[in-house]
C-alpha cells in the first residue's frame, strides 16, 4: 500500500479515503479516484475465473477500452497445500537453471578479463616489432628491447654458456654483448655485409659468433612477429565471440529470472488470518488498467478504469491419467472498480509506482556485468570495435565559427546582445504565462468531461456485472 509521500514522489496528490470495512475509514494508497465501486462475490460451487474475463471481456468489446494492461499479478498458497507443492517444483526447476546459467556468466566475466590482459600484452610485444621495422626515432630501442627479450626467453640469459652474456664469461667474447646490441641489421640476407662493414676491425672469431647470433635473432624476429600478429586476430575475434556469448547468455536469463519473480509467493498475503496452513486454501491479487485514449477540446486525455480483484480460492488440482493438469480456483472475489482521467505521463508514473521490484535479481546481475566490463575501461570497447561491434556514439553539433570584428564594433555587438537578450526573455515569458493558464483550463475542462464519460462506462460494466450474476441491481 503506497503512503501520502510516495504517492507525491509520483506526481499524486490525493490519497484515496474509503471505508473498507464498518466504521473504519482507512487510506488504500491508491490515488483519489472520480468514482469507486465494489463487488463481492462468493460461491464454493462456481469457478472464480469467470468473474475475471467477463469484466475483461466486456471492458474490451462493449466498453470500447482498446488497451488493458496487467499492473500486479501475485499470489500465495497455503504450505501444506496441493497447488503449494505443484508450484514450488516449477519453482526450483526455473531456478536450477538460473543457477547455471549465472555460474556461467560468472566464469565468462572473469575470462574476459584475462582476454583483455593477454590483448594488452600482445599490443606491447608488437609495438617494439613495429617501431624496429621503421626509422622513428625510437627504432634502436625497440631493437635492443627485442634483443634483450631473446636473450633471456631463448638463449635463457647468463645460465646457458652458449648464450651472449654466457660466451663473454666462458670464453672471454667480453665485446659480444656489446657488438650484439649496438649492430642492427635490418634483414638475414644483410647479417653477412652489415657485420664485415661495420665490425671488421674485430678478430675473425668474434665476427663468426656475432653473425650467428645475429643470424639466429632476426629469423627469430621474424617468425615471431608474424605468430604474433596472427595469434592478436585469433585472440580478438574470439574476444569478441566471448563477449557476445555473455550477452547471450544474459539474454536467455532473463525469462527465468521474471518467471521466479512471479512465482514467488506474496509473502504479505500468506502471512494474513485468511490463509490458513492446513487448509486447502490460496490468494490471489490481480490488477488491471483499462484504457481508452480520446481527445477532448484538442487536449490527449486517457479514460481509465482500474480493477482490482482480491481471490481468495480453494483449488482443486485437475489430474488425468497422462499428466498433471493444474488447480480450478473455487471461491471468493472482491472486485474494486476506480474510474481516472490520467495522461499517458500519469499512466506511466502509476506504473512505475506499482512496480514490485518485478526486475530486482535482473538489475544485480546487469549491474554486476556492467560494473565488470566498466572495470575493463575503454580498452575493452576499443578491442569490441576493433573487431567489429558496433556501439551508440553520442556525436556534438559543430558550433557555427565565430565572428571576426573590430574592437569597437566588438563593444557595440556586445551591447546589442544584451538588450536583445533582455528583450527576448521579457517576451518569452509574456508568452509563456498566457499559454500556461490556457493548457491548465484546457486540461481541467478534458479532464472533467472525460472522468464523466468513464464514470458512465463504469456504471454500466458495475450494473450489467450484477444483473448478468444474478445480484440485486436496480
Amino acid at each position: 500500500m503506497a503512503t501520502d509521500a510516495e504517492l507525491k514522489k509520483y506526481g499524486f496528490e490525493e490519497n484515496e479515503k474509503s471505508e473498507e470495512f464498518r466504521s473504519s475509514t482507512i487510506k488504500t494508497g491508491y490515488p483519489a479516484p472520480s468514482r469507486r465501486y465494489r463487488l463481492h462475490y462468493e460461491g464454493y460451487n462456481i469457478s472464480i475465473e469467470e468473474p475475471y474475463f467477463w469484466t475483461l471481456h466486456y471492458l474490451r468489446y462493449f466498453g470500447g477500452f482498446p488497451r488493458i494492461d496487467k499492473i500486479t499479478d501475485v499470489f500465495a498458497a497455503a504450505e501444506n497445500s496441493a497447488f503449494f507443492g505443484a508450484s514450488q517444483q516449477r519453482l526450483g526447476l526455473q531456478q536450477d537453471k538460473v543457477s547455471q546459467f549465472l555460474a556461467t556468466i560468472g566464469k565468462m566475466v572473469r575470462e574476459l578479463f584475462q582476454l583483455v590482459r593477454e590483448m594488452r600484452i600482445l599490443d606491447e610485444r608488437l609495438s617494439y616489432y613495429a617501431d624496429s621495422y621503421t626509422k622513428s626515432p625510437s627504432a634502436e630501442s625497440a631493437e635492443i628491447t627485442l634483443k634483450g627479450i631473446w636473450v633471456d626467453l631463448v638463449e635463457q640469459g647468463a645460465k646457458n654458456p652458449a648464450s651472449v652474456y654466457g660466451m663473454a664469461r666462458e670464453v672471454q667474447f667480453t665485446t659480444l654483448p656489446d657488438l650484439f646490441f649496438s649492430t642492427h641489421p635490418p634483414k638475414q640476407e644483410d647479417v653477412d655485409v652489415v657485420v664485415e662493414k661495420e665490425r671488421g676491425q674485430f678478430n675473425r672469431k668474434v665476427r663468426e659468433v656475432l653473425k650467428r647470433k645475429l643470424r639466429s635473432f632476426l629469423a627469430w624476429k621474424e617468425h615471431t612477429y608474424e605468430e604474433l600478429k596472427n595469434r592478436r586476430k585469433f585472440t580478438l575475434k574470439y574476444l569478441r565471440q566471448h563477449f557476445e556469448i555473455i550477452r547471450m547468455y544474459m539474454t536467455w536469463v532473463k525469462p527465468y529470472l521474471k518467471n521466479i519473480q512471479r512465482m514467488q509467493l506474496d509473502q504479505s498475503r500468506a502471512d494474513t488470518a485468511d490463509l490458513i496452513v492446513a487448509f486447502e486454501s490460496s490468494m490471489i491479487e490481480v490488477e488491471t488498467l483499462a484504457v481508452k485514449p480520446v481527445k477532448i477540446a484538442g487536449v490527449d486525455i486517457n479514460q481509465c478504469i482500474l480493477m482490482h480483484y482480491l481471490f481468495r480460492t480453494r483449488p482443486e488440482m485437475s489430474y488425468s491419467q497422462e499428466y498433471q493438469r493444474g488447480p480450478l480456483h473455487l471461491g471468493r472475489v472482491e472486485i474494486d472498480f476506480r474510474a481516472y482521467a490520467w495522461t499517458d505521463k500519469e499512466i506511466e508514473s502509476y506504473k512505475r509506482m506499482r512496480e514490485q521490484e518485478d526486475f530486482q535479481l535482473l538489475g544485480v546481475i546487469d549491474g554486476s556485468v556492467k560494473a565488470a566490463l566498466e572495470a575493463l575501461g575503454d580498452e575493452l570497447m576499443r578491442y569490441l570495435k576493433e573487431a567489429g561491434e558496433e556501439f551508440e556514439e553520442r556525436k556534438e553539433l559543430p558550433k557555427p565559427p565565430a565572428k571576426r570584428a573590430g574592437p569597437f564594433l566588438s563593444v557595440f555587438e556586445g551591447f546589442a546582445e544584451l538588450f536583445a537578450s533582455f528583450k527576448m526573455r521579457k517576451e518569452l515569458k509574456q508568452a509563456r504565462k498566457k499559454p500556461t493558464q490556457t493548457n491548465i483550463m484546457k486540461m481541467a475542462l478534458a479532464k472533467k468531461n472525460a472522468e464523466n464519460s468513464v464514470k458512465k462506462v463504469m456504471w454500466n460494466t458495475y450494473h450489467h456485472f450484477k444483473k448478468q450474476h444474478d445480484m440485486l441491481n436496480w
